[in-house]
């Protein structure tokens, strides 16, 4: 038995599929069938119930596979004793969802790059679900994600790195600097298409239980904060912006933009990963960089908790 045999049973457990596994794995299906053969005759016992498809693990197969897991997360344990502290070196495989992606990232791979000159980032942008989906199969490392899951997304290792506020785009420039969440039931909000995290945080503030509040004839689906907004200057009606965008936008459009009234709406967001164990420290290092980059440029930080009403998905 080796290491590489049980990443290859791992891979077919992930896939119910020998020919995927193998495609994952890089290598010919046979070869990839037989090492596994070669495995069930050393351990005395199927791994897998081949007769159905896709192919799923045998009773016996499913206690093997658990404890093949943790060999693998020990073994990436040992190949990291060797980094050194405090620096994260190798290879990373990170799944962000894109309405992070576009504020936070410009603000810490500078930093990052500079400062971990061994370390290869791999970024993917990716919704909750696929993120949560691409963890439990071992193909990414972590996540950055709005926190807290529901319970069947639940992962066993989380760090919060801050809370962002929400405000309100399209008013006019006018006096008024705080707006309550009741002031924009039954409004016309504009919302990013489904699938995003934060349409759901939007629709949970506004109390909006559908899109059939509109009252326009027009419903545009999107995924793109500057498309809303600019929806909502032709058109009428209001959206819902993270903190970190609306840094970003010019003096005009801020001024059109209202924060909210205590307690102020906020999503959390937690770097996520799937063990507790493996790749730990590099876990540590990356959310204590993110924390020091961007909780000072939050307006979060001039409220108590007490304040902050976070938001679930």
């Amino acid at each position: 038995m080796n290491f590489q045999q049980l990443n290859y049973a791992i891979a077919v457990s992930r896939k119910g599929h020998f020919g995927h596994a193998a495609e994952e794995c890089d290598i010919t299906q046979a070869t990839l069938s037989g090492m596994i053969k070669k495995l069930e005759e050393e351990i005395g016992f199927e791994i897998f119930d081949r007769s159905l498809h896709p192919i799923v693990s045998t009773e016996k197969g499913k206690e093997f596979l658990k404890l093949a897991e943790e060999i693998k997360e020990l073994q990436e344990e040992m190949f990291m004793i060797n980094q050194q502290k405090n620096k994260l070196e190798g290879s990373i495989r990170l799944g962000i969802i894109p309405t992070v992606a576009s504020t936070l990232l410009p603000l810490i791979l500078e930093r990052l790059i500079s400062e971990h000159t061994k370390l290869e980032l791999n970024i993917l942008e990716l919704t909750t679900e696929e993120i949560v989906r691409q963890l439990r199969e071992r193909n990414l490392d972590f996540g950055i994600l709005s926190t807290p899951l529901p319970n069947e997304l639940e992962l066993p290792s989380e760090e919060i790195l801050y809370y962002e506020s929400m405000h309100v785009y399209g008013y006019d420039e006018s006096n008024v600097q705080n707006v309550s969440a009741k002031e924009l039931k039954n409004k016309k909000i504009w919302l990013l298409d489904e699938g995003n995290c934060f349409r759901n945080q939007s629709m949970a503030i506004c109390g909006i239980e559908s899109q059939e509040n509109s009252k326009s004839n027009i419903n545009f689906k999107s995924n793109s904060f500057d498309t809303l907004l600019k929806l909502s200057d032709q058109f009428g009606g209001y959206t819902l912006i993270p903190d970190l965008y609306f840094q970003s936008l010019s003096k005009r459009l801020k001024r059109k933009t209202k924060s909210f009234t205590a307690p102020i709406p906020v999503r959390e967001i937690s770097l996520v990963g799937i063990s507790k164990s493996a790749k730990k420290d590099s876990m540590k290092i990356l959310a204590d960089l993110i924390r020091e980059e961007i909780k000072p440029k939050l307006n979060t930080s001039n409220y108590s908790n007490k304040d902050l009403d976070i938001i679930a998905m």
